[in-house]
Parts: structure tokens; C-alpha cells; sequence
């Protein structure tokens, strides 16, 4: 299972992004998806998760600025980032909890980032 992140770059402060993840490979299920993210010389946060059935769940710096959704056809994930602010500037990690065909158990998996800078 690979998970495969994209969108991120350099925006001015105010501006937009849309980060999308995918997931590949043997997969049966996946339960929660979402996107974590990592400022220089600060621990990894979450920044919102979405389950299978659309129950999302976000940090209180991102609401009303950040929208989480998926397409489960597809195995993606989206976050839809709005008005961003420099202290949003982190490399961006998504996750999915996926269910194997291969051998029928969970699995965590995670992206390889996507680097968000925001300018002021």
C-alpha cells in the first residue's frame, strides 16, 4: 500500500492551496483517512481526519479555514486549505487506515509530505 501526496507550495499569506492524497495498491477498506502536518522543530499535529462514512474531525487553528473530503472511489483524500496564515507553514503528512486484501488486517499507512510555506 503506497500513499501518494500532492499540492503543497509557496503562497502568500491570505492565499489557497488544495493538498491531495492517494491511496494504491492491495487494499480492501479504508477506514479513516486524514492529514497530519510538521513545523520546523515542532511535533507532528493533526489537522483533520475524515472517516469511510464523512465524520470529519479538525483542530480548533484550522476551523472554518481548512475542509477535509474524500472520494472513496478513488482512495483520496483532499484538504481544501483557505486563508493561510504563515504559522501554517509545515510539511503536510496524510494518513489512511486501510484494511489488506493481501492478508486480510489493518494497516497504517502515511505519505511522504508535502511541504506548505506560507508567505506574510
Amino acid at each position: 500500500v503506497q500513499l501518494q501526496a500532492c499540492g503543497g507550495g509557496l503562497v502568500q499569506a491570505g492565499g489557497s492551496l488544495r493538498l491531495s492524497c492517494a491511496a494504491s495498491g492491495s487494499i480492501f477498506s479504508i477506514n479513516a483517512m486524514g492529514w497530519f502536518r510538521q513545523a520546523p522543530g515542532k511535533q507532528r499535529e493533526l489537522v483533520a481526519s475524515i472517516t469511510s462514512g464523512g465524520v470529519t474531525n479538525s483542530a480548533d487553528s484550522v476551523k472554518g479555514r481548512f475542509t477535509i473530503s474524500r472520494d472513496n472511489a478513488k482512495n483520496t483524500v483532499y484538504l481544501q486549505v483557505n486563508s493561510l496564515r504563515p504559522e501554517d507553514t509545515a510539511v503536510y503528512f496524510c494518513y489512511a487506515r486501510v484494511y489488506r486484501v493481501a492478508d486480510g488486517a489493518w494497516g497504517d499507512y502515511w505519505g511522504q509530505g508535502t511541504l506548505v510555506t506560507v508567505s506574510s
